[in-house]
């Protein structure tokens, strides 16, 4: 443990973004603590510029509402929604490249098959078709970016498995009657789960973006303030109101920027030809 928490301190802007994360995560978990009231109150004088009242350090938007208070709030729904929707396609993607590489032959033909289908479509489109199928709301937003997010998992957990299933401590389970299932879980999936970490975070950022985009377009959950929202709600006014909508946006990038750089450090740190260059 110590000599990965080493080699991911090395990298200066793994910290960094670990900063950066663990703020949002910090804001998101005490919102209700920090900003009680809902954030669809309206709080003060529509409009106002930030850093006017003290009481509104991101001013306030169309309808008197505190940015700020919103920007917190979405948070929450950011990251909610991000990681439900990362760790169900993780674990559906793990399940079926684990079945295709492990067991092979028209297994995998037939899975992979599915696979390249699902990665045909655009992200975005099915993510939209879904939602509109569903209704909005956070379960559906949740299904369909899972849905649109698994593939890419399924096929790199695959190509590790059909490399560790050939090496020798793989075959000499298979030698001494290990149940497959056992194989599975004991031998090979521990020595890939380097790559599926990596793999994760940058699909919690994708997650992230995508319920963004959804929101913005209109089809995130009306009960709930998200960042994607307060953007689309800001840019009939986006000339007079500037800030209104660069808070969620830099919200957003930062959010996913951190997110990028904290995957970019575990590569380094897991990475097994890095590590050796390393040391």
């Amino acid at each position: 443990m110590k000599p990965f928490l080493r080699r991911f301190a090395r990298n200066p802007g793994a910290v960094i973004g670990l900063v950066l994360f663990v703020i949002v995560v910090v804001l998101a978990l005490g919102a209700s603590f920090f900003y009680p009231n809902s954030p669809w109150t309206m709080a003060g004088k529509p409009m106002q510029l930030p850093f006017a009242n003290p009481r509104f350090p991101m001013g306030t938007d169309m309808l008197g509402r505190d940015v700020l208070s919103g920007l917190v709030h979405g948070a929450r729904v950011s990251l909610m929604v991000g990681l439900a929707a990362a760790s169900a396609a993780l674990v559906f993607g793990v399940l079926l490249g684990a079945v295709a590489g492990y067991a092979g032959g028209w297994v995998d033909d037939v899975l992979m098959s599915v696979t390249e289908f699902f990665q045909t479509i655009p992200q975005l489109v099915m993510a939209v078709l879904v939602v509109a199928i569903l209704s909005p709301t956070l379960p559906s937003v949740v299904a369909a970016i899972a849905l649109v997010s698994w593939p890419p998992v399924a096929r790199l957990v695959r190509t590790e498995f059909l490399s560790l299933r050939e090496r020798e401590f793989v075959q000499a389970a298979v030698v001494i009657g290990q149940s497959p299932a056992r194989i599975v879980l004991t031998q090979i999936l521990p020595n890939a789960m380097s790559p599926i970490i990596v793999m994760g975070s940058f699909m919690l950022a994708t997650a992230i973006l995508t319920e963004a985009a959804l929101s913005f377009l209109g089809l995130g959950d009306r009960n709930y303030m998200s960042w994607g929202s307060m953007i689309g709600a800001a840019r009939s006014v986006i000339r007079q109101s500037w800030w209104l909508s660069i808070g969620p946006g830099l919200a957003i990038l930062l959010t996913v920027l951190a997110i990028n750089l904290v995957g970019e450090g575990l590569n380094d740190a897991l990475n097994p030809h890095l590590r050796k260059r390393g040391e």
